[in-house]
């Protein structure tokens, strides 16, 4: 043993520590809280900067290197940073949750323990409706009145459901297979531990806005709430460079070049080229790279070369 090497304290984020176990309400009945972590900003710099030993002292320039590493994709050292999370949340939005793999995680046993009693409901005025454009999303909601009829419904179905459970438990039969028609919407609770760098991969798919509603309520307690009193130079560089940037493809670069030297036509014909500016009966056929892109033109108030020419 080294008897010259200096002791080294265990990192701590005094904001962090301030929330601690603290439960964050998400849905009606789910939350998010902070079990443990390792790690901070300084622990990227450090990383970072292991062949310096101590690295630099002053936040500019710690600030200054993240940015950079976040920046041109040097992911290793965010992977030096981890986060432990209890979450409790619905089964169905949890099948979207374990799909990020890049984690360890242990979930409540329905087939070791009774189901937790409590299902996320939905008010009258929270029924969407599905989108045109988008097979997997939604888009506006729907009439109140028709909801409410939709929300009494779904408490029938909910209370019988967890009756038939519950008098099969009582009749003997297997919790593993009483389970089997608890419907998606029951709560489940997981332990959930993963590093910063899949961490905001996870952020920035689930707090996108084309994210299913719920999951992205989720998404954005852990970023607001948690990794931006975590690693707040981190998450200042994350917001910057990728989950409110642009970023464009070369045949985007191609039109978007056009567009702003006010040739619409040749950008429009390039767009043809592309096959993104194929007919239906009912105008433009549904063409998702295209849609992306006029996302992107309105965002940086461009004008669609399409839309102009009305074709």
């Amino acid at each position: 043993m080294n008897q010259n090497a200096e002791r080294l304290e265990r990192i701590r984020v005094e904001e962090l520590d301030s929330i601690l176990g603290v439960a964050f309400r998400v849905l009606d009945d789910g939350f998010v809280r902070v079990v443990d972590y390792m790690g901070s900003d300084a622990s990227i710099v450090q990383a970072a900067r292991v062949s310096y030993g101590a690295g630099t002292k002053r936040v500019q320039e710690d600030r200054g290197l993240i940015r950079y590493l976040l920046r041109h994709r040097h992911t290793t050292p965010f992977e030096m940073c981890e986060l432990k999370l209890h979450v409790r949340v619905p089964m169905d939005c949890w099948r979207q949750w374990i799909r990020h793999r890049m984690a360890s995680v242990n979930e409540y046993s329905t087939r070791y323990s009774v189901a937790i009693d409590a299902a996320q409901t939905t008010a009258p005025g929270e029924w969407r409706s599905q989108s045109v454009g988008n097979r997997q999303g939604s888009e506006g909601f729907l009439n109140v009145g028709f909801g409410a009829s939709l929300s009494e419904k779904e408490k029938e179905l909910l209370e019988h459901s967890r009756r038939v459970y519950e008098e099969r438990l009582r009749s003997g039969v297997a919790r593993e297979q009483a389970r089997k028609d608890l419907p998606l919407s029951t709560y489940t609770e997981a332990y959930w531990k993963i590093d910063l760098h899949n961490l905001l991969h996870f952020l920035a798919l689930r707090m996108d806005l084309h994210a299913q509603e719920e999951i992205r309520s989720y998404a954005c307690v852990i970023g607001e709430e948690i990794v931006k009193r975590w690693c707040p130079l981190t998450w200042e560089a994350f917001k910057d460079y990728r989950f409110e940037s642009l970023q464009l493809s070369r045949l985007e670069i191609q039109i978007v070049q056009a567009a702003t030297k006010g040739d619409l036509a040749g950008a429009s014909a390039l767009a043809k080229g592309f096959g993104w500016l194929e007919e239906g009966p009912g105008g433009l056929k549904t063409n998702r790279e295209r849609q992306e892109l006029e996302e992107k033109l309105d965002r940086l108030h461009l004008p669609c070369p399409w839309r102009r020419q009305g074709s």
